[in-house]
């Protein structure tokens, strides 16, 4: 599997929200910089940086972070949060960015994003499939959609989108492990998408249950940051 350790920013810090909550906050003191180059330093070769200031008001806000990141690592990094335009598309692979994550967008202003994936190629987004009770969430998860997530992959797979991230909200930041039927409902039905599993991985146990059942990609957040796991740990799934 690819595993890919998430650093969730405001005001440029590293944090961690419980299920998307923005009032149930927790910082850590290690700069985003250091994380990154600790996880390199690993042998963890990709990186999951999530803008929380811009997923919340539109606009990426830590651009200045990604850059630094990237300027400094060899970490192959996708950003995620806020980028509702062509201009932030643009900016935040400038940045540094290899691949681009969207959320909000692909639901409210699928024609943009249709656009920009003709531009810059499918290979290099990521589409936010982030759930709560199988529908989607947008704005920062502070908006429920009605929008089944199998419906959602039905409408991007044919646009030669590969990969999703689909975030259980439910499990986010609990530390209770992850939702192990939503994704293997999701690869099971969509055999040729990558889905990217985030949300409650815990455990080294959860990292073997979920590659026995044909993960191919996981993200892994506070359980890192709490040390529930190691870099050690984690780093001997990556493939």
């Amino acid at each position: 599997m690819k595993i890919i350790p998430a650093i969730d920013l405001i005001d440029g810090a590293c944090v961690r929200l419980a299920q998307g909550d923005y009032e149930a906050v927790s910082r850590y003191t290690e700069s985003p910089l250091e994380m990154a180059k600790r996880f390199e330093d690993a042998g963890i070769r990709f990186l999951h940086l999530v803008d929380l200031d811009g997923a919340r008001s539109g606009s990426p806000k830590n651009t200045a972070v990604l850059h630094e990141i990237a300027s400094a690592t060899t970490l192959t990094i996708d950003y995620s949060g806020g980028l509702r335009t062509h201009g932030d598309i643009r900016s935040v692979f400038q940045a540094g960015a290899h691949l681009v994550g969207i959320g909000s967008a692909a639901i409210t202003d699928p024609t943009s994003v249709q656009e920009w994936i003709t531009e810059f190629g499918a290979k290099r987004f990521i589409l936010g499939a982030d759930v709560r009770e199988r529908c989607l969430a947008i704005s920062g998860w502070t908006v429920d959609t009605k929008i089944h997530v199998r419906e959602f992959v039905e409408q991007w797979e044919p646009a030669g989108v590969q990969a999703f991230l689909c975030t259980a909200i439910e499990r986010d930041g609990l530390l209770q492990g992850p939702d192990f039927s939503l994704y293997s409902e999701l690869q099971d039905t969509f055999p040729e998408s990558e889905f990217i599993v985030s949300g409650g991985v815990t455990s080294e146990a959860d990292l073997q249950a979920l590659q026995e059942q044909g993960a191919r990609s996981v993200i892994i957040g506070k359980a890192l940051y709490e040390g529930r796991l190691s870099l050690e740990q984690i780093v001997r799934f990556q493939c």
